[in-house]
């Protein structure tokens, strides 16, 4: 019974210990990068440390990141979404002449997504700047296996063929075997824009950024294109320079 209680004892005691080790494995900070560059406008380097916290010891995907930033006296946090390959560009993107924070992670998901997030450091305060979205875009299966995407309200629609497809759009019921919509203003499968760039617009303009956008058919792997746009930062907001179809 002595013995019983002593091997019980050392069980408990390991479970013990190994539940604290998962737990500061799961906690302790890892340090994914270090950049030094100037993001203030004071003239110097600030140190910026990406960190994370990985969501289990046998994955790489990061359940938390942060961007630690040191100049001098002063310290700055900036939070991120999770996520795979976490990573920084710093670059003048609103064209203050102050090299701002790009950071980018992928999500792992069928789609290709990134997280993105664009912040600057302007009078010793951290402020984001919302990264560009498509207020336009629009597309819709017409009669006689056809799809229409528009890519601008001034610009003529784009008129794609897809009666490749049309076995598939029969079984789905979106057409009957003559061609005919069997469902009125049936729309394509438009994603959020998948993946940013930092794009040298000109010597003279700076960076910009260019977009990439993924439109489906029925269904996410029905690719029919993608949308590349290039953005610019000026007067508070994006404005389009350039937005191309791409047929898959």
């Amino acid at each position: 019974m002595k013995y019983l209680i002593t091997i019980i004892f050392i069980f408990l005691v390991s479970i013990g210990l190994s539940v604290d080790n998962l737990k500061a494995t799961e906690t302790k900070a890892t340090l994914i990068h270090t950049y030094e560059a100037d993001v203030t406008g004071d003239g110097q380097h600030e140190k910026i440390e990406l960190k994370g916290i990985l969501f289990s010891p046998d994955t790489t995907f990061y359940r938390k990141v942060w961007a630690s930033i040191t100049s001098n006296n002063q310290k700055w946090k900036i939070n991120y979404n999770g996520g795979y390959d976490p990573s920084l560009q710093l670059i003048d993107l609103n064209h203050d002449t102050i090299k701002d924070i790009f950071y980018q992670s992928a999500t792992g998901g069928s789609g290709g997504l990134y997280n993105y997030q664009l912040d600057t450091i302007t009078n010793d305060e951290i402020s984001n700047i919302p990264l560009p979205e498509q207020t336009y875009l629009s597309g819709e299966f017409e009669d006689n296996f056809n799809v229409t995407i528009q890519l601008t309200p001034s610009e003529k629609p784009i008129q794609i063929d897809v009666k490749n497809r049309a076995d598939d759009y029969i079984r789905l019921g979106i057409y009957n075997k003559e061609g005919k919509l069997l469902e009125t203003n049936k729309s394509v499968m438009i994603d959020p824009i998948a993946f940013f760039e930092p794009l040298l617009i000109s010597e003279s303009k700076g960076y910009g950024l260019k977009s990439y956008q993924q439109i489906s058919g029925a269904y996410h792997a029905d690719r029919l294109g993608t949308v590349e746009t290039i953005w610019y930062f000026e007067n508070g907001k994006w404005i389009i320079l350039q937005t191309k179809w791409i047929p898959s």
